[in-house]
């Protein structure tokens, strides 16, 4: 049987990198794994005062399906060398109400995607910073940053073999690891 494991994308464009990434690693992720991809651009921005006893449905929603599943990968770009306030903005509002967080000991993995050179560097360890305060276990190896992306992908959207390679390689090892855990 898979574990449900959820995706969260930090770029929002249709056509992103990012989201490319995370529909190759669902394609290729082992069997034992089941990968889908959480909207998190329909999140108002958390604010205590809207999250009452009636929260916005999206907020229980996303709450609803981050409970549902055994694990989470972010995959995220670098905006300004930190994490994009859609990936931040989601772990707020899972991580609340206090005392209630759906992130707690779900085995993480981040993967940055960039254009540039340094793969996201910066977002990577921001967010991971951020998951030790949330009490995820993170996958430390391999390290996932995804550089130069811009040029994995073809005019078709098909991800060329060393690109896929590499992404074989994160996901195996995650699945391998989370069941270690588990």
């Amino acid at each position: 049987m898979s574990k449900p494991i959820a995706v969260l994308v930090g770029s929002l464009r249709k056509e992103s990198y990012n989201l490319k990434v995370a529909k190759v690693l669902a394609q290729i992720a082992p069997n034992s794994l089941s990968l889908k991809i959480i909207e998190i651009g329909d999140l108002p921005l958390y604010n205590e005062d809207i999250d009452t006893q009636n929260p916005p449905a999206s907020y229980t929603r996303f709450r609803q399906e981050i409970a549902a599943c055994q694990g989470v990968i972010f995959v995220t770009p670098e905006y300004n060398r930190s994490l994009p306030a859609v990936i931040k903005n989601a772990i707020d509002v899972g991580s609340r109400p206090y005392g209630k967080s759906v992130w707690s000991k779900k085995p993480a993995a981040v993967i940055s995607v960039s254009p540039g050179a340094i793969g996201g560097f910066g977002a990577n360890h921001h967010l991971r910073q951020t998951l030790v305060f949330l009490d995820m276990p993170t996958l430390q190896q391999p390290e996932a940053y995804f550089g130069g992306v811009a040029n994995a992908f073809d005019e078709q959207g098909n991800i060329n073999e060393k690109s896929r390679s590499f992404l074989k390689q994160f996901i195996d090892a995650y699945a391998q690891w989370a069941q270690k855990i588990a």
